[in-house]
């Protein structure tokens, strides 16, 4: 149901701070969100609406957040993955995210091995540019499907085979680029325990005189 319904590649974008009239935002999250191929958007609840991308290149190309203009305001659109069980009052653990193996032997760019590393942390979705065209050799870099509240392994442990059939053990450093935080307090992307609001509320930010 979920392909024949098109959302194999859906994506739920929140506006917290007002938004506009449903055919706007048809006529304005395609060009300023830098979709490549056809999609369909849809009121999906209040604040949200359903964006059912067609192809996986503009499903990976979602960032955390857009800024939605239209005649000098500016409207800001938190992209979400859209999840199955969706609820309006739980926002999903799932995340899309960028992460980087420095220093990895040129050996291991093929993408078949990179996916196998980024396997450790989440789901593989897509290697950057530079990575499938070999042009940075120090680094490889994959766009994944991480879920918040698993732990961020730092380093992977990659056996090399020698010649004479020994197998020696190679640490391999996984570094991050920007991933949400997630509370389970509030079920929302965003922030953690510590810095909940609700959990804390002395650090709400204190009104000015």
């Amino acid at each position: 149901m979920i392909v024949k319904e098109n959302l194999k590649f859906a994506i739920i974008g929140k506006f917290s701070y007002g938004w506009l009239d449903t055919q706007d935002l048809r006529n304005l999250i395609p060009t300023q969100c830098e979709l490549r191929e056809d999609c369909n958007i849809g009121l999906l609840s209040n604040k949200r609406v359903l964006i059912r991308a067609s192809s996986l290149e503009d499903y990976v190309l979602s960032k955390p957040a857009f800024f939605i203009t239209q005649k000098g305001w500016s409207y800001p659109m938190r992209t979400l993955k859209w999840d199955p069980m969706f609820d309006p009052e739980e926002e999903t653990s799932t995340a899309i995210a960028w992460i980087f193996f420095p220093a990895l032997p040129p050996n291991i760019f093929v993408k078949e091995a990179v996916f196998s590393l980024a396997a450790a942390v989440g789901k593989p979705l897509q290697v950057d540019l530079a990575t499938r065209n070999q042009t940075r050799p120090s680094c490889a870099t994959v766009k994944i499907e991480m879920d918040l509240l698993s732990d961020f392994p730092k380093r992977i442990n990659v056996g090399v085979k020698k010649k004479s059939g020994e197998i020696i053990g190679k640490w391999v450093r996984i570094k991050y680029d920007y991933v949400p935080k997630y509370c389970t307090n509030c079920k929302i992307q965003g922030h953690n325990e510590q810095q909940c609001y609700v959990i804390h509320p002395e650090l709400y930010p204190k009104k000015r005189r």
